[in-house]
C-alpha cells in the first residue's frame, strides 16, 4: 500500500469513535468516503469494509474499534496457530494499524461438502484451543487446491 493509503486508513481510524451509535451501512459509506480508496469495495461486516486490491489479494479496514481487533486476532492466529489448521486460514499477506491484507478467495462452498466437513474442521480448531466463533458459510472458502478455508476468523478466540 501506498503512504497516502495508509494516511487515508489513519484519517479513518482517528474518527471511528465519533460513528459507534451508526448503522452498518452508514458507517461503510462514511469510511469509503474519507478513505477514497481507488479500490471496489467489494463488502462490509459490521466491524470491517472489504476492498478488492486487484492483485489477488484483498483490503480489509476497521469500521470499529472492534474492527481493529478483528483484524489483530487474524493476525495473530494466523501467524501463531499450528500448521495444520493454519493451511485453512486465508492467507495473511501484510497487517498495520487498522488493516490488513489476505488472499483473496472467492470459491464458494457446495453444499455437499459443507456440514460435515465444517463440522470436522470446528472440532480440529476447538481441539487446538482455537474457538471458531462466526464460521459460517459466508466466512469460508475453497482454496485453490481444494481445502475448506476461514476467509474471515476475526470473531475466533485463541486461549
Amino acid at each position: 500500500m501506498s503512504n497516502l493509503e495508509i494516511q487515508s486508513i489513519n484519517l479513518w481510524l482517528s474518527k471511528i469513535h465519533h460513528n459507534k451509535d451508526t448503522s452498518k451501512s452508514q458507517r461503510a459509506n462514511e469510511a469509503k468516503t474519507i478513505l477514497q480508496l481507488k479500490y471496489q469495495k467489494i463488502g462490509n461486516g459490521r466491524q470491517r469494509i472489504v476492498y478488492d486490491l486487484n492483485n489477488g489479494y484483498v483490503l480489509k479496514v476497521a469500521l470499529t474499534k472492534k474492527g481493529i481487533q478483528c483484524n489483530k486476532r487474524e493476525f495473530k492466529i494466523y501467524n501463531h496457530c499450528q500448521a495444520d489448521l493454519r493451511k485453512h486460514l486465508c492467507p495473511v499477506k501484510e497487517f498495520g494499524d487498522g488493516w490488513i491484507i489476505m488472499e483473496k478467495m472467492d470459491i464458494k462452498v457446495p453444499n455437499g461438502i459443507y456440514n460435515k466437513e465444517v463440522t470436522q474442521l470446528k472440532n480440529k480448531f476447538l481441539a487446538a484451543g482455537i474457538r471458531p466463533r462466526d464460521m459460517g458459510n459466508s466466512n469460508i472458502r475453497l482454496s485453490k487446491k481444494g481445502k475448506i478455508t476461514v476467509i474471515d476468523y476475526g470473531h475466533f478466540i485463541m486461549d
